[in-house]
């Protein structure tokens, strides 16, 4: 008998499994574009209000507006639309589906996964929008929200690795098609990216505030001694 749905594990109730329209790489591609053209309007419009500022903060501007969008219409699309994943042939249904071939917990109303999203969609992506700006007009509140984003995307990609990796090695359930390409690329990799680049700005504003407040103290006990 034919599996009612190309997902892992084969028992996952996914009601309503309509496959998609779109083949990957039109997928792919659309949403691929899309970002690019939005990161491409952000730098635009950041050229003209500070055309001033370091390259260096102009990649930081970006990549929190792509995180912001992501986070908010992205996976605050399935959110919102959790209990109807299975059929959606809209975009971003039929992106979900595809990516829901690495982990099908987000075709199952998972609760961990549910409330994991709810929090990034509604914080963190708010919250990146804010950090652009606070980044684009020099304000010193910059660096203690940046570590609070950060810490808050790495925290919850953690914990997303490992529920999943939990229920595979102690309760011998996969949520990832076994073809490796779905767990290396899919999984592992899309995800991975969201620990990497915000420990690195999680350190660099760590570090910046680290400078700040040792300056302040140095310059506290010069002015005493005098």
């Amino acid at each position: 008998m034919e599996p009612a749905h190309p997902y892992y594990p084969l028992n996952a109730k996914v009601v309503g499994y309509l496959a998609n329209d779109w083949d990957v790489p039109t997928l792919v591609c659309a949403f691929l574009g899309g970002w690019g053209a939005l990161l491409l309007l952000t730098l635009a419009v950041v050229s003209v209000a500070r055309p001033s500022l370091r390259m260096g903060d102009k990649v930081a501007i970006l990549w929190f507006v792509l995180s912001g969008s992501i986070h908010f219409f992205f996976e605050g699309y399935f959110v919102y639309n959790h209990t109807r994943m299975a059929p959606a042939q809209d975009f971003f249904g039929q992106l979900w589906k595809e990516y829901s071939l690495s982990d099908s917990r987000y075709l199952t109303s998972d609760p961990f996964v549910l409330c994991m999203e709810t929090i990034t969609a509604v914080c963190w992506g708010p919250l990146c929008f804010l950090l652009a700006y606070l980044i684009t007009v020099d304000h010193p509140l910059r660096h203690s929200f940046q570590v609070i984003v950060s810490l808050g995307q790495i925290y919850g990609d953690i914990l997303y690795y490992a529920t999943s990796m939990f229920d595979h090695y102690f309760h011998q359930i996969s949520y990832c098609r076994p073809e490796g390409y779905y767990f290396w690329f899919y999984y592992f990799t899309m995800n991975a990216i969201w620990i990497v680049v915000p420990a690195y700005y999680m350190c660099q504003s760590i570090g910046t505030i680290t400078k700040s407040i040792q300056y302040m103290k140095t310059a506290t006990m010069n002015r005493k001694s005098q």
